[in-house]
């Protein structure tokens, strides 16, 4: 009964129970998860510039909307090519000797995933636009706008990045808007938001109720449904009308090249980018590259552009893409 009544002793067992507790139940398993789970062999750590970025999605409350997990239901193959696995997150270091690892994936999906939006969105004007004021390329958009982040100027700079932002959504701006160094380095961090492919010995996990993809008949032809590769991979930037973004992405209803007999040049744009209407217009990143799109693919979105808000173009075929894209390699 003495050390019942032995505050020392007490004292003392307790501790080294809860130590022991601490070290069975939690620190040991996690030098442990660090051992096994490892980098994917494709991926890079963050340059400077994205670790900065990566600050500044944590300091601004992203992590409160988004979320950076790919589950393994099919309605969220929209945000990735896979389910995320644990090796994903293996880079994801302590923000610094005080501060754990940040809450990267996330719980609420106000805001779509951001797994992939390095590749489901590279285009830079949009990703600065879009911080600018959501609005302005997403109309039905409740993301609040982060405008502290640039800086109006009457002239450029040498080094600036003007923001293409539409005339409405510029009341009270009279000279430039910029880019500040925080902007950058946040949409660097946002264009490194790559999912890794997984070495060809390690299957990817399927995602459940996974239902059989056939071609659509909106497609025609045997080919994929054109309207949805385009809202998918084009209406953030052309929106679903065609009419794009007056000031910072050109109009596809009514263009020239989408009407036009030239579908080298056509299929060109879609898989290489395009910068042949700035500073009018941003630059057109490579988004049939970056989407791995097929002929098929490439057919089925030409095809819908080409019929649809009054236009009146010519419609090709998968073996018509396919011969321009094997040029294009």
């Amino acid at each position: 009964m003495d050390f019942f009544n032995n505050q020392k002793k007490l004292f003392t067992a307790a501790l080294l129970l809860f130590v022991g507790l601490a070290l069975v139940i939690c620190i040991f398993p996690a030098l442990q998860s660090m051992r096994d789970y490892q980098p994917l062999p494709n991926t890079k750590p963050l340059t400077d510039s994205e670790q900065r970025g990566k600050d500044i999605y944590v300091s601004e409350g992203c992590i409160a909307c988004h979320t950076q997990q790919v589950r393994n239901v099919d309605m969220d193959q929209v945000f990735g090519n896979r389910p995320s696995i644990a090796a994903d997150y293996a880079r994801n270091k302590r923000m610094n000797v005080w501060q754990n690892t940040a809450n990267l994936l996330g719980s609420e999906s106000t805001g779509p995933d951001l797994t992939n939006v390095g590749n489901r969105q590279p285009s830079t004007d949009w990703q600065y636009s879009h911080l600018y004021n959501p609005r302005s390329v997403v109309p039905e958009s409740v993301m609040p706008s982060y405008k502290w982040l640039f800086i109006e100027k009457p002239e450029l700079g040498v080094n600036d990045i003007e923001v293409k932002v539409p005339e409405k959504f510029r009341v009270g701006i009279t000279g430039k808007i910029v880019a500040s160094q925080d902007a950058k380095d946040l949409v660097a961090y946002l264009l490194s938001l790559k999912q890794a492919e997984l070495p060809k010995s390690m299957p990817p996990k399927e995602f459940l109720y996974k239902k059989e993809a056939k071609p659509s008949a909106a497609g025609g032809d045997g080919l994929p449904d054109g309207e949805n590769l385009f809202n998918t991979n084009c209406a953030t930037c052309h929106q679903t009308s065609g009419e794009g973004v007056p000031g910072a992405f050109p109009p596809l209803k009514g263009d020239k090249v989408v009407t036009g007999e030239d579908l080298e040049l056509y299929v060109t744009i879609i898989m290489k980018g395009y910068n042949g209407l700035a500073p009018a217009y941003g630059v057109m990143p490579p988004v049939g590259t970056t989407a791995n799109f097929k002929p098929e693919d490439v057919a089925a979105i030409i095809n819908h552009e080409r019929t649809s808000w009054g236009n009146q173009g010519k419609k090709v075929t998968a073996q018509d893409v396919k011969a321009i894209m094997d040029k294009l390699k």
